[in-house]
């Protein structure tokens, strides 16, 4: 018999129905705001696609396509991509890029014309590489763009979770609780300092 895998979250009046959250989850990493959707969320689901993809896609177009890209090479340990790949699909580009110019043997030329390449490594040893180029041709924007891609998809790490585990809802009692929890601590210290 097959486990029913549905999550329900409740709160007083507020139901949620997350449906399948490992699956939402999934979605909600492939294509920002997907989840959401899947789960009926939709004005959370477009909320987060826009902001999500809009940072990210900004990011990509101030330096040309070329801040995002995977690369583990002795001269160019890319950690940045960690982050990136967070967005889920419109960072995967890159992977593919990455093995037909790094990993392929023979190299393969990119494709996209470029756009989520690794730079090429240098070939005499005082020539100045691909990446440098790109840093002086872009400057500030460069270090931008890194940032703008990296907190899109930290940002989507946490529409994931939303998506998972489901929106954090105040307590069915209204904080009463915690309330009473409060006056009685400073009743109990009133009560020690008159002591």
């Amino acid at each position: 018999m097959a486990k029913n895998r549905e999550s329900l979250v409740t709160c007083d009046e507020i139901e949620i129905n997350l449906k399948d959250p490992i699956l939402a989850g999934f979605w909600a990493w492939l294509w920002p705001g997907a989840g959401h959707i899947y789960q009926g969320r939709y004005a959370k689901g477009l909320l987060f696609m826009v902001c999500i993809l809009g940072t990210y896609f900004f990011g990509l177009a101030i330096t040309g396509g070329h801040v995002v890209y995977a690369s583990w090479t002795q001269t160019d340990k890319r950690l940045y991509y960690v982050c990136q790949i967070g967005v889920g699909l419109p960072a995967l580009p890159a992977l593919v890029e990455s093995y037909r110019v790094l990993v392929a043997d023979p190299p393969q030329p990119p494709l996209f014309g470029g756009i989520m390449a690794p730079p090429s490594q240098p070939v005499l040893p005082n020539h100045e590489d691909e990446k440098a180029e790109w840093y002086a041709t872009y400057g500030f924007r460069w270090d931008m763009g890194e940032l703008y891609t990296m907190v899109a998809g930290l940002l989507n790490v946490l529409a994931i979770f939303d998506a998972v585990a489901g929106p954090v809802l105040p307590a069915a009692d209204g904080g009463k609780k915690k309330k009473e929890k409060k006056e009685e601590k400073e009743e109990d210290d009133t009560s020690s300092s008159k002591k």
